[in-house]
């Protein structure tokens, strides 16, 4: 499997970005809070009228997730972007403690097929696009869930 969960459209007004988190939740259950901070992959900028206007990576050396998109709110695409949609290739996985809470396994190896590696390519792009004539959405599988974000106002509540 290539792309473990995603986020679609989190806005970049409602990053921690002092507390350098990227929390989201599942289907709606914000019980399940996860910190996708340091979570590796593909990411997508989009303007505020959803205008793809940077695509890039995350997981090279030391860089993850949050210290890519924090670096282009301070760059030359410094207010060009105030929506982000990222797909990550590092599966969860539950805290060792037996909590409920669970984290990001930077550590696991990506395995995968040539058939489930191109259903997942096909799925990030329509997804990150939305291209007008495509009548399906992608195939990224049973296995891969999708994280609605969590703004900070939401912990105040």
């Amino acid at each position: 499997m290539l792309i473990h969960n995603y986020g679609l459209f989190w806005k970049e007004c409602d990053g921690d970005w002092s507390g350098k988190s990227l929390w989201g939740h599942f289907s709606g259950h914000q019980s399940y809070e996860t910190d996708f901070a340091t979570q590796r992959g593909i990411y997508v900028l989009y303007d505020a009228q959803f205008k793809i206007v940077y695509v890039g990576q995350a997981g090279l050396g030391e860089d993850c997730l949050f210290k890519r998109l924090d670096a282009h709110r301070w760059d030359r695409l410094k207010g060009r972007w105030s929506l982000f949609s990222w797909f990550g290739v590092c599966p969860l996985v539950e805290r060792p403690e037996g909590s409920d809470e669970w984290v990001v396994d930077t550590d696991a190896a990506i395995t995968t097929s040539i058939a489930s590696t191109l259903n997942h390519l096909e799925a990030v792009l329509i997804a990150a696009s939305e291209p007008p004539l495509n009548l399906q959405r992608g195939r990224f599988g049973e296995d891969v869930y999708q994280y609605n974000q969590t703004a900070v106002s939401d912990f105040d509540e």
